[in-house]
């Protein structure tokens, strides 16, 4: 299977839009990627122009080594898969699946074989007479991507292409994506907006915002160290916590932070070395009950309640402090307090972002 590289990829559309800024990054052999940022960050353009559907306005891709620019889309081996399905309303199931494959001179038993065999590994077998319009959001899913595994191109560019199911039909979908990618190791790139898609399917996530990419790395890497508060605030739920403050020295190597209402003492060693304002990023599952011993450590908040949301497995408790709200996790077992609820943040998993440029600070 093939790497992608992209290099000071950009593309400016005739209206002035600026879609893509300098995109420089690879893509290794055999890697889920999932792009993942708000409508209108790239994601879609970057498929289209890997796909030769788009033409960059600077920068060149190349695969294993070589230019793809100026290809042909039929000449560069990859397939794609799109958000609408894109399917031929007058054809059948199995017709939209050998498509791809009639202009490629295969012989028809090779292309029945094909086709046969994705439509069983897809349970698309008792479909193959149908036209689109006789199949379920689902069923013209599995077809779109049924088509893509007859082809079985080298590269595999999936665009949005669960964002139209319910949720039953998301879940089981992204597993068998999973089983595809596990079984045909094509080198894919996978758009989404949905974090869980990207967190569940991604060897890696490229996280992407106005035309500019905004970090690369494992789902882990991601989560536990965005770059920036950006990034912090795409995955998580509910959201990270940001509390907007100044630091302070204290006693007994500490040190203060106040801002928005909450105040916490925080040890010296876990904050960063910088002036002025920042935002303290904590994620609602790192903020948790005090045991017994802690219940009058000067580590400890207390916040109103003002809701609860209880799904059953766990409960997510929503905080005020004058006019900022946070939110916590706690087991589903736990009995709310009325008025109010005192906790600590677990200080080995908290954030600190620049309050002007918002990127990450180090601690320490």
């Amino acid at each position: 299977m093939p790497s992608i590289e992209f290099t000071n990829l950009s593309k400016t559309f005739s209206n002035g839009f600026c879609a893509l800024k300098e995109i420089n990054f690879s893509v290794q052999k055999e890697e889920f990627l999932a792009l993942v940022g708000p409508s209108g960050c790239g994601k879609t353009t970057l498929l289209r122009i890997l796909a030769g559907l788009e033409t960059p306005t600077a920068g060149s891709i190349s695969v294993d080594g070589i230019s793809i620019n100026d290809q042909e889309p039929k000449d560069r081996n990859i397939g794609m898969v799109f958000q609408n399905y894109a399917l031929f309303p007058h054809l059948s199931t199995f017709e939209n699946m050998a498509f791809g494959l009639k202009s490629q001179k295969i012989s028809k038993d090779e292309i029945k074989q094909r086709v046969f065999r994705s439509a069983q590994r897809l349970e698309l077998s008792e479909l193959l007479e149908r036209k689109p319009h006789q199949l379920s959001g689902g069923q013209k899913q599995r077809v779109a991507l049924g088509r893509l595994l007859s082809k079985n191109p080298k590269i595999h560019l999936l665009d949005e292409p669960l964002s139209n199911l319910d949720a039953h039909l998301r879940n089981s979908m992204r597993r068998e994506l999973k089983k595809l990618h596990k079984e045909h190791k094509s080198t894919t790139l996978f758009v989404t907006h949905d974090q869980v898609e990207a967190m569940t399917l991604g060897h890696r996530i490229c996280v992407m915002r106005k035309g500019r990419i905004e970090q690369i790395g494992t789902p882990q890497e991601i989560y536990q160290s965005p770059s920036n508060q950006f990034v912090a605030q795409f995955f998580g739920s509910p959201p990270i916590n940001l509390i907007k403050g100044n630091l302070s020295s204290a006693e007994n190597n500490e040190v203060n932070f106040t801002g928005d209402g909450f105040a916490f003492k925080i040890p010296a060693h876990l904050v960063p070395t910088k002036a002025g304002e920042v935002v303290l990023g904590i994620r609602a599952e790192d903020i948790m009950l005090p045991s017994e011993s802690e219940s009058s450590s000067s580590f400890l908040a207390e916040a109103e309640i003002m809701s609860v949301d209880d799904l059953g497995d766990s409960k997510v408790i929503y905080l005020r402090q004058d006019n900022l709200e946070i939110s916590m996790k706690s087991s589903a077992e736990f009995k709310i307090p009325k008025n109010k609820i005192k906790f600590v943040p677990n200080w080995g998993k908290i954030h600190w972002f620049d309050a002007e440029g918002g990127h990450r600070l180090k601690k320490g």
